[in-house]
């Protein structure tokens, strides 16, 4: 199994059906989440509990430095907007695999501190299906 570093993904977005997605910039962090809900499928008479899938939901979270000037992505992502988003986890080389959905902006927060920078983070639930692919 090979090992990957973060340091060359990157996340783009755009609101949705507005045209080409645009990178986030100052991207320091992210997370993609994806959950599988179950529904207890036991009988009398069995001695363990069965389960069966249902539905699933995903959810991303992107931590920043604060850019106000970056237009196309961090400013995009206001609280309550539908968006289209790409995540490229380790880069968007040939042969890297790629995940596009689309959802909305549940949270944005902006933090500082007197001796520290001001920093971002913003919170995307995906609504439907996330797809994972090569590129």
């Amino acid at each position: 199994m090979a090992v990957k570093t973060g340091n060359s993904g990157q996340i783009k977005v755009d609101t949705a059906g507005g045209g080409a997605v645009q990178l986030v910039g100052q991207v320091r962090g992210f997370s993609l989440e994806t959950t599988s809900d179950t529904v207890d499928t036991s009988t009398i008479g069995q001695t363990a509990r069965t389960y069966d899938k249902t539905l699933t939901s995903s959810s991303l979270s992107v931590d920043a430095l604060w850019d106000a000037s970056d237009t196309n992505g961090q400013l995009l992502l206001d609280s309550g907007l539908a968006i289209e988003f790409e995540l490229y986890p380790t880069g968007s080389s040939a042969g890297e695999v790629k995940f596009t959905g689309s959802g909305v902006v549940t949270s944005k927060n902006v933090t500082g501190t007197f001796d520290g920078l001001v920093e971002a983070s913003f919170s995307i639930q995906v609504s439907g299906l996330l797809t994972e692919a090569v590129i």
